[in-house]
């Protein structure tokens, strides 16, 4: 099979087979998937799966590509005598002294982070001094239907004269059908969130709301909302078994900065540096 077959054929056995390990092997030599995800995370930065999906096929075919094209390179290269030339050579030894350099500082930074502790009496006192960071506001979960305009609004609405469980399972049902929101094909789903984090005029409605209820038409700068309020949540005190872990690792690092900063210090004075 030729190779531009055997790539199509990588790519669309990945997209049914996202288990399947080996996609295409080079003379030998294994490209796996992991290897063609680890790429497509590298060259997005970390964010392949916001491409949109009819591009991701795309991308995963030039990945494969040039994964493809870098072990045939690498193999020439080891036939033709490079890995035993001068300039491999002079280039291999700059690259291990970098990663050998970086890979101490790392190791040497760890070992200094867990030198650094921090007992419950000082984590214990940070709680009790700064309980004001610790405390959850009220939030709800809602889900919402979004269209253009309010008659559309009002014609929904109508359909939506039950109690209960049927109203919710109506409501996921209209959200997925008619809703031109992006939270449309989760029912509608918002999840939970807290004061302010919407626009005002939804903001507004949803924390007057009655858990289990649907709103009238709200507008907003986006079309016309219908609410249905799932749960409520008042605002409460975070206790100090719920947030230990995060203040200890706050204040481990607080110190370890300046323990840090100290040992810098003291390094300087010892070294020559002109």
């Amino acid at each position: 099979m030729k190779t531009s077959k055997k790539i199509i054929s990588a790519i669309l056995l990945t997209t049914s087979m996202l288990s399947a390990q080996t996609l295409v092997t080079v003379d030998g030599t294994s490209i796996t998937q992991s290897d063609v995800d680890s790429a497509l995370m590298n060259a997005t930065q970390g964010r392949f799966n916001q491409v949109p999906p009819e591009k991701q096929i795309e991308f995963r075919r030039q990945v494969l590509e040039q994964l493809v094209a870098k072990e045939l390179i690498y193999g020439d290269a080891k036939k033709t005598g490079i890995l035993k030339s001068k300039d491999f050579n002079e280039e291999y030894q700059k690259v291990q002294e970098k990663v050998k350099k970086e890979i101490a500082v790392q190791i040497w930074q760890k070992q200094q982070l867990d030198k650094v502790t921090v007992s419950k009496k000082e984590s214990k006192k940070y709680y009790d001094d700064n309980r004001g960071e610790f405390k959850e506001p009220d939030s709800v979960h809602a889900r919402h239907i979004l269209v253009k305009t309010k008659e559309e609004a009002d014609a929904l609405l109508k359909d939506l004269k039950l109690k209960g469980k049927a109203l919710k399972e109506k409501f996921i049902a209209l959200a997925k059908e008619k809703s031109v929101g992006p939270s449309g094909p989760k029912g509608g789903d918002l999840g939970y969130f807290a004061q302010g984090q919407m626009v005002p005029e939804f903001n507004d409605k949803v924390f007057s709301m009655k858990v289990g209820t649907v709103s009238k038409p709200v507008k907003t700068q986006f079309g016309y909302h219908l609410i249905y309020l799932e749960d409520k949540k008042d605002a409460k005190n975070l206790s100090y078994e719920e947030v230990k872990s995060f203040i200890e690792q706050r204040l481990k690092l607080e110190k370890f900065k300046t323990t840090i900063a100290a040992t810098m210090k003291k390094l300087q004075e010892k070294a020559t540096i002109q």
